[in-house]
């Protein structure tokens, strides 16, 4: 049988295996919701369940195919992060650390701060665009720790590399949950355990054992086209086509590259004191995993609600931003993948004219390991 180079065409487009299902799942569930006479009669033929609106959609015919391709997401999302977790590798060289410490902070109090200023500006649930305070929060905080492994090998220096294993924390909903929180939204402790937890449990495992962290690692990437499948599955493509929708979603990976990057250079070159900055822009970039994250706070403002510390309505206005909030993510997340190389690049020419190679460690460290597999050491 001729093979058809599926994986290859959907990696040709930046983001492709978070882009592309979700996109898919968008599109047929557009079409359920048009609830067409001919489907309608082709599911009652087969004998499909009428949903409790007293209609039949082919994603809603029961059994394994609905619980994997239409109300999977939030499961799938738990899988990744304990996943995610277990390649979180606590046996990293000084330096490194130090890099991926502060970076981390950097890129945290970026978004926080543009989240919160917005939020002072316009409406922190439907601002400027349509932009909430989660969405910005989520999007700049949250960077593509792939990219970055790549881009660092290519163009930084062997510590640059492996500070990705600190920058691993920043992935999941964990830190925009825990801004929310520090931003006034009333979510109990158990609210941030109950996100916290597939991540710890995962970094404990495997730290534990690296043969455990070797076998889940393919779980960094395996769930993610099927949740966001599972998100595409319900939201509707006009929502996608809404100009305000694609405009917020460029300006937040603007916004992400621009100020997550700029400022990241200050505090590299500043607090670090570290020549290279190649590091900072090629952290200045939005994860594809981080389209989950408004689901995530939606589900743990449910739990708070059960314990009584939000309002039904406090948690519906979460729940109302989840579609919009995660195809202004989806697009920060492609443009930023497009942006982010392209700023990398022109850095490099930019520390190269100045006599600055980003490749030459400074002050080399003999035991400072590389943790990312696949990359050679410099």
């Amino acid at each position: 049988m001729r093979q058809v180079p599926i994986k290859d065409m959907i990696e040709k487009i930046p983001g492709g295996m978070m882009v592309v299902p979700l996109l898919l799942g968008t599109i047929l569930n557009t079409i359920d919701q048009l609830h067409l006479p001919f489907v309608a009669s082709i599911l009652q033929e087969l004998g499909a369940p009428k949903t409790s609106a007293g209609y039949y959609e082919f994603l809603r015919i029961g059994g394994f195919s609905e619980q994997l391709f239409k109300t999977s997401a939030l499961t799938l999302i738990a899988l990744f992060l304990f996943c995610s977790g277990a390649q979180m590798n606590l046996r990293v060289g000084g330096r490194a650390m130090k890099k991926g410490v502060i970076l981390t902070a950097s890129k945290y109090c970026v978004g926080l701060g543009v989240g919160v200023l917005f939020g002072m500006m316009f409406d922190p649930m439907h601002g400027f665009l349509g932009l909430s305070t989660m969405a910005i929060i989520a999007a700049m905080t949250n960077g593509n720790g792939g990219m970055y492994a790549a881009l660092t090998a290519q163009y930084g220096n062997r510590s640059d590399t492996a500070a990705v294993a600190v920058l691993s924390l920043n992935d999941g909903p964990f830190f925009t949950l825990m801004s929310l929180g520090l931003l006034g939204s009333h979510f109990p402790v158990i609210a941030f355990i109950a996100v916290l937890l597939p991540i710890a449990l995962g970094m404990l495992l495997g730290n534990l054992d690296e043969k455990m962290r070797l076998f889940l690692k393919a779980g960094e990437m395996l769930p993610v086209p099927f949740f966001a499948f599972s998100l595409g599955a319900n939201m509707n493509l006009a929502v996608f086509f809404n100009p305000s929708v694609v405009g917020a979603g460029l300006l937040l990976g603007v916004m992400t590259t621009v100020l997550t990057g700029g400022i990241g250079i200050l505090v590299f070159r500043f607090v670090a004191r570290e020549r290279s900055v190649i590091a900072p822009v090629a952290e200045a970039t939005t994860a594809g995993n981080a389209v989950g994250t408004p689901a995530a706070i939606a589900a743990a403002a449910a739990i708070a609600v059960s314990s009584g510390m939000m309002t039904a309505a406090e948690a519906q206005a979460y729940h109302d931003l989840v579609a919009v909030a995660t195809l202004q993510i989806s697009i920060s997340t492609i443009s930023t993948a497009l942006m982010g190389p392209i700023a990398v690049i022109l850095v490099d020419r930019w520390q190269r004219s100045r006599g600055i190679d980003g490749r030459i460690e400074e002050g080399e460290d003999e035991n400072l390991p590389v943790v990312v597999e696949g990359v050679a050491p410099h």
